[in-house]
């Protein structure tokens, strides 16, 4: 038999229970799920989606239309024939100038300029950003205050006197010459976001390896680059789509047998001979496009992450 005293204890506790069950549930109600808060957040929501979305889809079906098609007018309805001739023409076919190869050169043009120059600036800026935030040296305030400072000059200010010194150094005009360019203006913005990054990590772990004598790049190779992925992974898409989608220094700074994809397509929209191809128009910006929505897509977990730790210390 049950003891007796225990008995009593579980009585007295469902008696204390029970009026409050009584009661009723208590808390705040759940919120309705159509409510005037909701709609408006979601109204709001949706309308920026397709803000976004609706010229997105423009293109794609009218890339997928042959000229025939596109001449009824209506842009919105999607193709009765889907063709991807527009796409084969917009890549090997359309003519920039007096070169008809189509986009082709200038997406090797791109490749050539984005890989070195992406690589190169973003090693420089997290060596920088890693002496700025755990190696004060004099005058490391200055520095970096100019690096700020850089980072919102415009660029046309700094176009001519750079034209003058590729021109001296013998690089104007060609590839090497962008890279380098893209390399410097790069250099800023990336600075401040490794800086920023590597201050917002535990400084005990810079002590500790300090301690046990590591110097400056054993630091920086061993601890801080194995926790440093998402903040390059942030710098990488900043670069890649700056550097790809850049236009007034691919136009300045090369010749034409040496111009990015963007300059290319430039050509091809304003072509004034013959006539207006819209979907070789479309299909050539979607492929212009391709490999910075690519490469946000594959990688946007990590840029989310990376801006946040980026900016929880400065």
């Amino acid at each position: 038999m049950a003891d007796v005293g225990t008995l009593n204890t579980t009585a007295a506790g469902i008696d204390a229970v029970a009026p409050k069950l009584a009661e009723g549930p208590s808390g705040p109600r759940p919120r309705p799920a159509v409510s005037a808060r909701n709609i408006m957040l979601y109204g709001t929501l949706i309308i920026a989606a397709l803000y976004y979305l609706l010229p997105l889809y423009v293109m794609v079906v009218t890339s997928l239309k042959g000229m025939p098609e596109i001449r009824l007018g209506n842009i919105f309805s999607p193709p009765v024939e889907i063709t991807f001739e527009p796409w084969v023409k917009a890549w090997a076919q359309a003519c920039t100038g007096l070169n008809c190869d189509g986009l082709s050169r200038g997406f090797w043009n791109s490749v050539r300029i984005t890989v070195p120059s992406v690589i190169i600036s973003i090693a420089i800026a997290s060596v920088n950003g890693y002496a700025l935030a755990n190696w004060r040296f004099r005058g490391s305030e200055l520095f970096f205050s100019i690096l700020i400072i850089g980072a919102f000059i415009p660029y046309q200010v700094m176009i001519y006197p750079i034209v003058i010194v590729l021109r001296e150094l013998g690089i104007y005009g060609t590839l090497s010459g962008l890279v380098i360019v893209h390399t410097i203006f790069g250099m800023p913005i990336l600075t401040l976001l490794f800086r920023n990054y590597f201050a917002s990590l535990p400084e005990e772990l810079f002590k500790a390896a300090r301690i046990d004598g590591a110097n400056f790049w054993q630091i920086y190779f061993r601890i801080m680059l194995p926790m440093s992925l998402p903040i390059f992974v942030v710098a990488m898409i900043l670069q890649v789509t700056g550097i790809w989608n850049d236009f007034l220094f691919g136009v300045v700074f090369t010749r034409p047998e040496y111009y990015p994809m963007t300059v290319q397509l430039n050509n091809i929209v304003n072509s004034v001979q013959g006539v207006k191809e819209y979907n070789v128009n479309m299909a050539a910006t979607l492929l212009t496009g391709a490999v910075p929505l690519f490469v946000y897509f594959v990688s946007g977990r990590l840029f989310v992450r990376g801006i946040a730790a980026g900016a929880v210390k400065g």
